[in-house]
């Protein structure tokens, strides 16, 4: 349960806080990568907005991650159709291929530490079973 916990805090902050960098300096991502700078920041602070507001979730569900699961779960549904929006809109044309960078530490790297949780929640629920 230890390693859920931390999994899920570790998940919540970083959340949290990519999502205030977002938020408080839209722009600072297009300077970094190159990108032309976009129009309407307000869209790109929405998503920062949503991203940390997944790190409220996820520290939540940390004190009880078997109880909580369906927050890991609505997590990691995010995590894996996130991936495939770009892929689908990169190959339209409609995005620039440097937004794949977000999906290395807002994606990629939770997809074992969730798919755990969730694994883990699983063998819990199936012992439990009478």
């Amino acid at each position: 349960m230890n390693k859920m916990r931390i999994i899920l805090q570790l998940a919540a902050l970083y959340n949290i806080i990519w999502g205030a960098w977002v938020v408080l300096f839209p722009m600072h991502f297009f300077e970094l990568t190159g990108m032309e700078p976009i129009n309407h920041p307000s869209i790109w602070q929405g998503m920062g907005m949503v991203i940390g507001v997944y790190g409220l979730g996820y520290w939540w569900a940390s004190a009880d991650p078997i109880t909580h699961w369906p927050i890991v779960v609505v997590g990691m549904l995010g995590k894996v159709f996130g991936p495939i929006g770009f892929f689908f809109n990169y190959s339209q044309g409609a995005i620039p291929f440097e937004f794949f960078y977000t999906l290395i530490t807002n994606d990629f790297i939770w997809w074992i530490p969730f798919s755990y949780i969730l694994y883990k929640t699983y063998q819990h629920k199936k012992m439990n079973v009478t």
